[in-house]
């Protein structure tokens, strides 16, 4: 506002001294003219010492002079201005009048509602109660907003506590004209951003947000039909197998194991973590090329700036908590790697409101320039604040600037750093990893549930069917419901902990049929999983909640041990009678849970 202002006043300033300089041209004494032109002089120095104050009182968020004092002064010098008898210097006048009188505002203020109360902590900041009406004067992209009470008060109040709203006179012309009020949603990231409580290299979540708006394993793990739209692109049956038959089109395939986090800035205060985690996919410098997959970190609470992973415990690992991982990828492209973001989710202590940070990024390109695949060793990856598109953000400054090489050295030694290893896997694994879809990152252990259920979706859609065009609905609960699995990994090593015990009790023989295998799989998982996905006593899977991660874990057991209960007296393995115990419950489902629909999940 104030530049315009400005560009206005010089545009009136060449024009009077145009018309100065038109009247020196007339007929008229010399005297007279020397007169008009130091009063012309005064009256624009007037002025630009007016837009000054202006923008001394635009430009620091704080208090500011009210409106009234300036218009005060400018009516005394209207009075002055008054006297000029040329009618086309009146005009000019009238006009400078207003630029001078016109308060430093909003085109169209908005009148808005405290929703909590905040207290003001540093100079410049308006307190403020629940309730209270304040008038916006100016909005700021750091989240801090000038605002005037009712008492003329100004000050500096945080966006996320503010609604839009009306006064009540306004607030009923509204409901005639039946308009829509809409509320500012802002995240609780940009508030720890605006108070500086974060820091300066971290920003909202990117593969957060994908996964938000995306989901994650679902359209991954199913199968892609070919351009034809009558046959699959990626599932092939070997007739004289009767097994999957690996894709043509997988470019990269390998194993890695991320191994530790160290350096990494903590959130600071005021905020609750609730998950350390690293959120990994296949990336190509522009795009995300795979699902998003999370592996969650452990620290301990003495060195909380490194994060590690796959801790010994006893008992079978979780996957969430498993950095051994794979990466099957189609994509042809020269810049592909692995992009690993650094994430929290934490909550904050004063409102209560959750969030997810990105604490960094890594980014590991699997070719060197040659265009060769990179050697199975361990690598040290620096994390880069920002986001994956921003380029040379730094997270913090550890230590002070130096030449010296003691310097370098130390500065090298507080650079944050993802150590990643890459791995080479035994014939079993490899065989298994063929059988998945071209793309795909997950969890290494899981990779012979995906390889079972990947094997009983070819023999239902490739050998099932009466022909190859036939798109009616499969009756699968297994097929249906598999994929749900992904997305909640407590049940999907439910799943896990309950097969491998089935496995441990069948002979060398039956382990190595694979049709007694596949037909075990779905009686194990009818059972347990598809059981507890209809249990009313599991709740809704939530991420980083520990009161719910805590009560699922509860009902998982107790129901894995009754199947376990019921298998070693009758000796049968995934026998139904759970289901018709009268102290279990079930949740009513529908046909969508039943049937395999083909069109609808096929990409």
């Amino acid at each position: 506002m104030v530049q315009s202002l400005i560009i206005q006043t010089d545009y009136f300033i060449k024009k009077s001294v145009f018309s100065i300089c038109s009247q020196a041209d007339e007929l008229a004494p010399v005297g007279n003219y020397e007169q008009r032109k130091q009063e012309e002089e005064k009256r624009l120095q007037n002025i630009l010492d007016r837009l000054n104050t202006l923008s001394l009182e635009l430009s620091p968020p704080g208090p500011s002079t009210d409106a009234s004092n300036i218009s005060t002064e400018d009516s005394g010098d209207e009075d002055d201005e008054d006297s000029v008898e040329d009618e086309d210097e009146d005009k000019d006048d009238e006009v400078d009048e207003k630029l001078a009188v016109k308060p430093p505002s909003q085109s169209d203020p908005r009148i808005y509602k405290v929703l909590s109360d905040f207290q003001g902590e540093q100079d410049g900041d308006l307190s403020v109660q629940k309730g209270d009406l304040l008038r916006i004067v100016r909005r700021a992209a750091d989240g801090w907003w000038l605002a005037q009470d009712s008492k003329g008060k100004r000050g500096v109040v945080p966006k996320t506590y503010l609604k839009e709203g009306e006064d009540d006179d306004e607030e009923e012309s509204l409901e005639e004209e039946d308009d829509y009020v809409c509320v500012c949603q802002i995240d609780a990231t940009d508030v720890l951003s605006a108070m500086g409580a974060i820091p300066s290299g971290f920003r909202p979540s990117t593969l957060n947000k994908l996964l938000v708006e995306e989901g994650q394993y679902n359209h991954h793990v199913q199968p892609s039909l070919s351009q034809s739209q009558l046959s699959f692109k990626d599932l092939f049956l070997d007739v004289e197998t009767g097994r999957v038959r690996e894709s043509r089109h997988v470019q990269t395939c390998l194993c890695f194991t991320l191994w530790s986090c160290r350096m990494i800035p903590t959130p600071g205060v005021g905020v609750q973590v609730l998950s350390r985690h690293v959120r990994l996919c296949a990336f190509d410098g522009n795009q995300v090329l795979s699902n998003i997959h999370t592996v969650r970190a452990t620290y301990n609470p003495k060195s909380p700036k490194t994060w590690s992973f796959s801790p010994r415990m006893t008992g079978v690992l979780p996957s969430l908590l498993d950095g051994d991982c794979f990466l099957r990828c189609s994509s042809s492209s020269p810049d592909l790697g692995i992009l690993f973001e650094l994430g929290v989710t934490f909550i904050r202590n004063s409102t209560g409101e959750r969030g997810e940070l990105s604490c960094g990024w890594s980014f590991l390109k699997l070719t060197d320039d040659s265009g060769n695949s990179l050697p199975s060793r361990t690598y040290e990856l620096q994390v880069n604040g920002g986001t994956p598109y921003e380029k040379n953000v730094e997270l913090e400054t550890s230590v002070r600037r130096g030449s010296s090489v003691f310097f370098q050295m130390l500065q090298a030694k507080r650079q944050p750093r993802l150590i990643v290893k890459l791995k080479s896997t035994n014939s079993r694994t490899r065989t298994q990893l063929s059988l998945l879809p071209e793309t795909l990152l997950h969890c290494l252990n899981c990779v012979h549930l995906l390889a079972l259920h990947r094997q009983l979706l070819a023999d239902t859609l490739l050998m099932d069917r009466p022909t190859m065009q036939n798109a009616e609905l499969i009756s699968s609960p297994f097929l249906s419901t598999f994929p749900v699995l992904l997305d909640q990994p407590d049940l999907l090593d439910a799943l896990r902990v309950y097969y491998f015990h089935l496995m441990s009790c069948m002979t060398f023989i039956n382990n190595r049929d694979l049709s007694f295998l596949k037909q075990e799989f779905v009686k194990v998982y009818m059972s347990s999983v598809y059981f507890l996905l209809h249990s009313p006593s599991l709740p809704p899977y939530r991420w980083a909640d520990p009161a719910s991660e805590e009560q699922r874990a509860k009902v998982i057991y107790i129901t894995l041990d009754s199947l376990k209960h019921v298998q070693q007296t009758t000796g049968i393995s995934g026998s139904p009678e759970v289901f018709f115990d009268h102290t279990h419950q079930h949740l009513a489902f529908d046909l969508t849970e039943l049937n395999f629909d083909l069109l609808g999940v096929a990409q």
